[in-house]
């Protein structure tokens, strides 16, 4: 029982974390003078993404034995499979959500010459369907076929083995460095901050203290870190407990659990009407997760997969597929987005026949 109040309290944590990170975030996002989207690709996949990428260097770099540094591997296949399916299913189903919403709210504005009004809200004007505002789909595509690209090599260097392989995980790091380059350039006008919330740190100032801004970032990184350890640490010991093998926790719940900061974030910047920003931070993360990750566990490990490795990579990319698809056809919507879960559970059954 106390593990499972442990680990609500540590959901909790990350979320109210979450919470004051992202406001933090867009407030350093003006500071550092950084366009719009590349907050979220950048800022805030980063910051999100750096203590599991932490983790993997320990595992990998210092782990004693094949077993630590395969944890390591694992980590960096098992990350970008819930960003694709799970992280980008949340966000769907919260647009959905959403809608909902404010659907019911515009039903409730009276017609002209009389009744009860209610504004509505500026993104659903009565009467009208609202629409979800997805940001930049071309971007968007863009950067899901450079994952895409990155991933299926990662996953072909997984079934092979020769002397220099090790070496080309250095190319891992410069692809990351270049897509960290193009953000920069193409992530859109900086603003003035005017259009923000007040940093929570110092909510009566209009423009928040630089030092504030860092401040609050840091210090919900590391709580978010932390949280997300002490929640992984819980979840190996209660799936024994409610008899799930340690495998399954492993490889089915473990991920989830380490992508949780990006799946709130995106819980939170949907819920307040900011969905290019979710989707950016969970596009930057999947970038984050296929170069940085995976070059160090090509540096440093075997990197040969295992059936189970390979279903984790061979269902990542058919959820790619999957989105790439619905982008090309005009058809990305919330409940395209959501169907993405889909590819999760599929995952989770294709382990049943290996697992046993």
């Amino acid at each position: 029982m106390l593990h499972v109040v442990i680990l609500l309290a540590c959901a909790v944590a990350i979320y109210l974390s979450c919470e004051w990170f992202v406001n933090a975030v867009e407030w350093l996002g003006v500071r550092l003078k950084v366009g719009p989207l590349a907050v979220g690709t950048l800022l805030a996949a980063f910051g999100t993404a750096l203590p599991e990428s932490v983790v993997t260097f320990v595992a990998v770099v210092f782990g004693s034995g094949t077993q630590q540094k395969d944890i390591g591997v694992g980590a960096a296949m098992g990350g970008p499979l819930a960003l694709a399916t799970v992280a980008y299913g949340v966000t769907g189903f919260m647009l959905l959500t959403r809608r909902r919403k404010v659907q019911a709210v515009a039903r409730t504005v009276a017609p002209v010459g009389g009744g009860t009004t209610t504004a509505a809200p500026p993104d659903a004007p009565a009467g009208d369907t609202p629409r979800d505002d997805l940001g930049d789909i071309r971007k968007l595509a863009r950067d899901q076929r450079w994952f895409l690209a990155i991933f299926v090599v990662k996953v072909a260097l997984g079934l092979v083995a020769f002397a220099f392989k090790p070496w080309l995980g250095l190319l891992f790091f410069a692809a990351y460095a270049v897509y960290f380059w193009r953000e920069l350039r193409d992530g859109g006008e900086h603003g003035d901050g005017a259009d923000l919330e007040p940093l929570l740190l110092q909510r009566r100032r209009e423009v928040p203290a630089t030092w504030a801004v860092i401040v609050q970032t840091l210090v919900t990184l590391v709580i978010i870190f932390f949280a997300s350890q002490l929640f992984v640490h819980q979840l190996d010991v209660i799936g024994p407990m409610i008899g799930l093998p340690a495998a399954v926790t492993a490889l089915l719940l473990s991920p989830i659990a380490t992508e949780l900061p990006e799946i709130m974030n995106a819980i939170i910047w949907v819920r307040q009407g900011k969905t290019p920003l979710a989707l950016a931070n969970i596009s930057g993360a999947m970038m984050i997760q296929a170069t940085v990750p995976s070059g160090l566990g090509i540096l440093f490990t075997r990197w040969r997969f295992d059936s189970a490795l390979l279903l984790a990579g061979l269902v990542t990319m058919a959820a790619m597929v999957y989105l790439l698809t619905m982008l090309w056809r005009g058809r990305l919507t919330a409940r395209s987005l959501t169907v993405a879960t889909v590819f999760y559970v599929v995952f989770g059954l294709g382990l049943i026949p290996i697992l046993a």
